[in-house]
């Protein structure tokens, strides 16, 4: 049952072949292979019924199937049964030879299942095909490739049956007329001849041990003059190529005297080729096969022949490889085995031909040669033994070429070479040399090739010397002796420096190795190595570059290993120390990458293991042969700034250590007069090696600075004849800013309690007397930038010396007024379009640290100090790092130069509010920086509130308070950065809510809570940022508007008022945002917290007032009338008595502020009761006599209801108070009537009507105050408001009212504000 459903399923695959889809036809080849692993004969016999029953099937179709089956066979040819090998071999017999034509695919797919079977049942598949292979009848093609290919996968097998098929098929040669028959019999020839060589060379396995090569070899010469005599001569290339193949194989084969009989034509024969076929592989092979034939019979002929095939060959070495076409390749691996044949029988005569060539003009020729060379030295190591001193002294020309191409195969010269004993002879040194050399080339990146390039490989010169060098030294033992202590001659050079890390890598590993021999192998020998460095020289160099660990390929890690490997050649007292410190300074790199390295604190490290190196040794005599060499090695390190500044340090570091006084200053005055000073880095170095110099040895390091001024070398005058001098005027200015350097790190090093007393009398004396030029006795400022620098940078460093010196006593600076007076005039004198210079920073990071020394500048000080530092900085153009010529080239350097600028400022701003941590000092600090804050240009806003938001996170870290004191001013500072919350730049949004954020806690702190407190609501703030990023307005002010809720909720009750007069003076903010974000927040607050302010309304109705008249705003004015509004709402007497106290008659202001009264009908209704109210509580008018003689008494209207009618009229006239008119209508119009009636005749107060005429003079329309006018002009208001009358019929009154009132119409909303939520 199971069989029959295997079968099934395989019937209905194979059904499913005529899918033309590949990925469905590959599907079911998987699943035929599938089924056959695990029942693989069911399979083959259903694949076998298949292809027998559907006769018709296409043969792509078969091809599937049959593919399928020699799988399943190659899979499982070891259980396979014999009955069903032969079943397969019939189908595939058939499947093979069906059609007479050669129909590739089908039939290969058959030949394949016939060569899988033959593994193991070949006597079965070769009784089946020779039937098929008839004498006098031209086989089928796939016969003979059959053939083939069986002699190829089973040699044993199939060997024994050629001899027999050779002679059936000698005679069918002659018959095959179509090139692919003669294709096809070379193929079978060249594979025959493969597997009978192979077949003789394993007779010790063969099956029948007595075969012999005579056994065929008259055969295959009879084939072999037909292919040569006949087919090579074809026109057709592939046929030529076929015959080529064939002939290399089969000359193994040739009876002895018929191969040399045949040389003489042959090579020549196959040598022409060349010229025909631009692909030489094939060609090559075959010659270096009959090459190595005719060695084996110890021909005669090749001598004759050696010129021509040296004359050929060699030009197809010189053709280079290309990488993309593996057959070019393939060819030059073939031409250099027939050097190498060559070479084994004729050494001398090939050496004469390649030498010479080393010479040649020729790119090519040289590089082409040089790879022949190496091939010789590896391949023919016997017969070169004695041409080795020949062979080098021959590369004296080579190694003196400048080409990478002949260099990298110099290199690999010397690297077969090294490994076949070259380089133990004399002149075998040069050879190193000229390896290390090439890894000292400078790394350079991979080029991009062209495509037509000569040499596609991406390997550079350096690199592959790097890898040859290392390899030498780890691999080859026979270089040990070699190239140890050899190779420690290249390490102090200087010109050898880019191959520092391959020469201590390996000079590691050889010590290691010469360790391994006995304790004393590895010690070096200088009494019989007289060019050897010097341990001190070995020891400086090594720390030197161990500066720069991550340059030249990670160089300080192994340099600093290959120094501990040294450490009893070095010094015997080294190895404790040394075994401990050298790991932790390697595990320091390597935990560490070049980018985030501290550069300080790792050379401090290298500057504590020298110390403590000197300590160990503690050998005075040592120690002054180290710093000789040092000192001597200073000059080799002119092109490299950083290593010689680091170099300096050592110096310094090892003279301090020096009990030789007379050394140190010796070595003291030899620096000062080698020193090149127009170098930054020298100037630095030389600097840093007084300062640690000093500690150990202050008096000679000042004494020697004196000295070193009065000496010959600094004579100099720099008056006006000083054109005739030695010295140019820029380089005495050099010497001196560095003597002025010299003197800062003399007090930043120098023990504290001796330094400090030298620092007025001595050290300061002497750099005024260097910066300040006299010339006839005129003081002259200089213009000179270093010298200036390096001024500032002194003062700097001795204000950190008595700083730190202070802390153990009290040290008063006297001179500290006049240094801060100096840096402000350095500052000041930049230029403010542009930083160029690091002065102004550099400058304020000087003040930074003189302002907290005793004594205290005083306040004009300070002042002058803070406005031209903050000038100085934030009056910067946008982009301080862009000149106003275009970009620069070194615009990053300029824009990290303005970030430390900036930081300069926040430190310096920082150091001066220390000094007075109150909320004094902080309204202090924010009344030089208010004008800033608020400027109208962006730079300018952006930087000062980032300067603000430092400030006051400053002060919030340092704040301890002790006792409950008030923050008068908060008011006052959160007003100033609250409305800059909506201001135009997102930077300057984000660090004003940064700065209201602090102020709030700086407002806990002074309540008492503790400085770790966090209160909700404010961190609140933190989240509020986010919408600060995007400039919608709507969005803006919504975040303005919760952020007034913190802070009305945070802000005490006495700071309540401040707050809201200084954010009325927001309201004139030249940026708009920021104009509108006040009105927002005042009216926030008001909301939140008006309820308290009642006895404060009538200040802040007065200046809604003020403000409106100075501010022409549509927004400010919508706000205002919204500001009274709600005042209103809150205390409404207060503010209906402080708007009828304005002064009469109302102007436009007031009466916007009344009208606004209108926006809310219950609001408005007890507005106009209580105008009513007024108008009816007080006597219309006065009786007052007329002064004039004769005349009567004159009425005069009473201010009050005056007043309160003309306040009636603005809020009657708005259309929003019609709702409210509506309800009051009766008494509304009653008492207009009645003021009416009651005002004909009445005359306004004196003090008005004075008032009135001159509004008449100066309005073209004015409005009446007459008492009556204004009486009546109330009613109409009525109608304005919405509100009709007419006569209702059955009123009693002829005068009756009945109203009319429509729809009141809404009040639009303000555009630029709406009522907060």
């Amino acid at each position: 049952m199971m069989e029959s459903r295997i079968k099934r399923l395989a019937t209905t695959l194979m059904d499913a072949t005529t899918d033309k889809d590949p990925l469905v036809q590959e599907q079911i080849y998987n699943a035929l292979c599938y089924l056959g692993e695990s029942e693989p004969e069911e399979i083959l016999h259903s694949c076998d019924e298949y292809l027998r029953q559907h006769d018709k099937l296409a043969y792509p179709h078969r091809v599937i199937i049959l593919k399928a089956m020699e799988t399943v066979v190659k899979n499982n040819i070891a259980s396979l049964d014999k009955s069903t090998a032969k079943v397969v071999i019939f189908l595939a017999s058939n499947e093979m030879t069906k059609s007479k034509e050669v129909i590739r695919e089908w039939q290969q797919a058959a030949s394949s299942v016939l060569v899988a079977v033959g593994q193991r049942f070949i006597n079965k598949v070769m009784e089946e095909v020779l039937t098929k292979f008839q004498p006098g009848i031209l086989p089928h093609y796939f016969i003979v490739q059959t053939f083939a290919n069986l002699s190829v996968s089973n040699v044993f097998g199939m060997v024994p049956f050629l001899n027999s098929i050779l002679g059936t098929m000698l005679p069918m040669l002659g018959m095959a007329k179509q090139d692919h028959m003669k294709s096809v019999f070379c193929y079978a020839l060249q594979h025959f001849s493969e597997s009978i060589q192979e077949y003789l060379a394993n007779l010790d396995k063969a099956p029948d041990p007595t075969v012999r090569k005579d056994t065929f070899s008259n055969e295959i010469f009879s084939a072999y003059e037909v292919l040569f005599n006949s087919w090579l001569q074809h026109r057709e290339a592939k046929l030529r190529l076929a015959v080529v193949e064939a002939v290399g194989p089969m000359s193994y084969l040739m009876p002895s005297e018929k191969l040399e009989e045949q040389l003489p034509k042959l090579i020549p024969g196959i040598l022409a080729l060349y010229k025909k076929h631009a692909e030489a592989f094939y060609i090559s092979k075959s010659l270096c096969q009959i090459l190595e034939a005719s060695v084996n019979i110890g021909s005669r002929s090749l001598d004759v022949q050696l010129d021509a095939l040296l004359g050929t060959l060699h030009p197809q070495i010189c053709a280079p490889a290309d990488p993309s076409v593996p057959l070019t390749v393939k060819n030059h691996t073939e031409v250099l085995r027939c050097f190498t044949v060559l070479a084994c029988s004729f050494p001398d005569r090939v050496l004469a031909f390649l030498l010479p060539k080393l010479e040649s003009s020729n790119e090519r020729t040289r590089v082409g040669t040089l790879l022949i060379m190496r091939q010789i030295i590896n391949s023919t190591p016997s017969q070169m033994e004695i041409k080795k001193p020949f062979i080098l002294s021959s590369m004296k020309l080579p190694l003196q070429d400048s080409n990478d191409k002949v260099k990298r195969a110099v290199v690999q010269v010397i690297s077969a070479m090294a490994h076949h004993g070259y380089l133990e002879q004399p002149g075998g040194e040069a050879m190193m040399e000229y390896l290390v050399r090439q890894c000292a080339l400078p790394s350079e990146a991979p080029k991009k090739q062209t495509p037509d390039a000569d040499d596609l490989t991406s390997d550079s010169v350096q690199s592959i010397s790097v890898n040859t060098l290392f390899l030498l030294s780890t691999t080859v033992d026979r270089m040990n002796n070699v190239l140890w202590p050899y190779l420690l001659e290249f390490v102090t050079p200087i010109q050898f420096t880019n191959a520092l890390t391959p020469l201590c890598k390996s000079l590691m590993y050889l010590a290691m190795k010469k360790q391994e021999e006995g304790e004393n192998a590895s010690l070096i020998r200088y009494d019989l190595n007289g060019n050897l460095p010097s341990p001190y020289a070995l020891t400086t160099r090594l720390l030197v570059v161990s500066s720069q660990p991550y340059a030249g390929d990670c160089r300080g890690t192994a340099a600093l290993r290959l120094l501990s490997v040294l450490q009893y050649s070095v010094h015997p007292a080294l190895e404790q120390l040394w075994s401990k410190r050298v790991p932790s300074l390697v595990e320091h790199i390597e935990e560490n990458t070049e980018k985030c390295l501290c550069q300080k604190e790792w050379e401090e490290k290298l500057l504590l293991f020298l110390q403590e190196t000197l300590a160990a040794v503690s050998d005075n005599t040592w120690i002054c042969h180290f710093v000789t060499e040092m000192c001597r090695q200073l000059n080799s390190y002119n092109g490299f700034p950083l290593e010689k500044n680091f170099l300096y340090k050592c110096i310094g570091t090892t003279l301090g250590a020096c009990t030789s006084k007379d050394l140190v200053q010796k070595q003291l005055q030899e620096l000062l007069e080698t020193a090149r000073y127009h170098e930054e880095a020298e100037r630095e170095g030389l600097a840093s090696c007084f300062g640690i110099c000093a500690i150990n040895h202050l008096e000679e390091t000042l004494a020697k600075l004196e000295d070193f001024v009065r000496s010959d070398v600094f004579k100099k005058s720099v008056g006006l004849f000083s054109i005739f001098k030695d010295r140019s005027d820029n380089e005495v200015e050099k010497i001196k800013s560095t003597l002025i350097l010299c003197y800062g790190f003399v007090a930043v090093h120098a023990p504290k309690e001796l330094v400090l007393s030298r620092i007025e009398a001595d050290i300061l004396k002497n750099i005024f007397q260097y910066f300040n030029t006299k010339v006839l006795g005129i003081k002259v400022e200089t213009k000179d930038l270093t010298l200036k620098l390096c001024l500032i940078r002194s003062i700097c460093m001795i204000s950190q010396a008595i700083y730190n010196g202070g802390k153990c006593g009290d040290f008063v600076f006297s001179r500290k007024a006049e240094l801060v007076a100096q840096m402000v005039e350095f500052i000041k004198a930049e230029p403010l379009d542009a930083m160029r210079t690091p002065v102004r920073q550099r400058a304020m990071v000087t003040c930074t640290y003189l302002v907290v020394l005793e004594p205290h500048l005083s306040d004009p000080d300070r002042t002058e100090l803070i406005d031209t530092c903050l000038a100085s900085v934030l009056a910067l153009p946008p982009d301080p790092g862009q000149e106003r010529d275009g970009i620069g080239g070194d615009a990053p350097h300029k824009e990290i130069l303005y970030g430390d600028t900036l930081s300069a400022l926040k430190d310096l701003l920082k150091s001066l509010l220390q000094r007075n941590l109150t909320p004094h000092g902080l309204q202090d600090m924010f009344a030089h920086l208010g004008p800033w804050i608020k400027s109208n240009k962006e730079q300018e806003r952006q930087r000062a509130v980032e300067v603000s938001a430092a400030l006051l996170d400053f002060y919030l870290g340092k704040l301890n308070v002790s006792t409950v004191i008030p923050f008068y001013n908060l008011g006052v500072l959160i007003a100033l950065f609250s409305p800059r919350c909506s201001d135009s730049l997102a930077s300057v949004r984000q660090h004003a809510v940064d700065c209201v954020y602090c102020l709030l806690y700086i407002q806990l702190c002074y309540e008492g809570f503790a400085r770790d407190h966090t209160d909700e609501m404010v961190e609140g703030l933190k989240a509020l940022k986010k919408g600060l990023e995007e400039p919608d307005f709507t969005v803006l002010f919504h975040t303005c508007h919760n952020i007034a809720m913190v802070v009305g909720k945070r802000v005490p009750p006495d700071q309540l008022m401040s707050l809201l007069l200084a954010m009325f003076e927001g309201l004139a903010d030249p940026d708009k945002n920021c104009s509108r974000a006040a009105t927002v927040m005042i009216n926030s607050l008001l909301k939140e917290r008006g309820s308290v302010l009642q006895e404060k309304v009538p200040d802040i109705m007065s200046i809604i007032h003020s403000k409106l008249q100075e501010v022409d705003e549509e927004h400010v004015r919508k706000a205002a009338q919204q500001t009274v509004y709600i005042l209103a709402s809150q205390h409404k007497s207060v503010v209906v008595s402080s708007l009828l106290g304005s002064a009469l008659p109302f102007d436009s202001h007031t009466c916007a502020m009344w009208r606004s009264l209108a926006a809310e009908p219950t609001l408005t209704s007890q507005i106009l009761e209580q105008l009513l109210e007024k108008v009816n509580r007080d006597v219309p008018y006065k009786e007052s006599k007329c002064f004039l003689l004769g005349s009567g008494s004159e009425r005069i209207a009473t201010p009050l209801p005056l007043a309160a009618t003309c306040a009636l009229y603005e809020i009657m006239s708005a259309p929003e108070s019609g709702a409210a008119v509506l309800g009051l209508y009766a008494p509304l119009f009653v008492t207009l009537l009645l003021r009416v009636s009651c005002t004909v005749g009445v005359q306004l107060p004196k003090s008005l009507q004075s008032r009135e005429r001159r509004s008449s003079s100066l309005s073209p329309a004015p409005r009446s105050l007459h008492p009556c006018r204004r009486a009546e002009i109330a009613r109409p208001a009525l109608r304005k408001a919405g509100v009709s009358c007419r006569r209702a019929p059955g009123c009693p009154c002829p005068a009756a009212l009945s109203l009319h009132v429509p729809a009141p119409r809404h009040r639009s909303p303000a555009r630029s504000f709406q009522k907060p939520n």
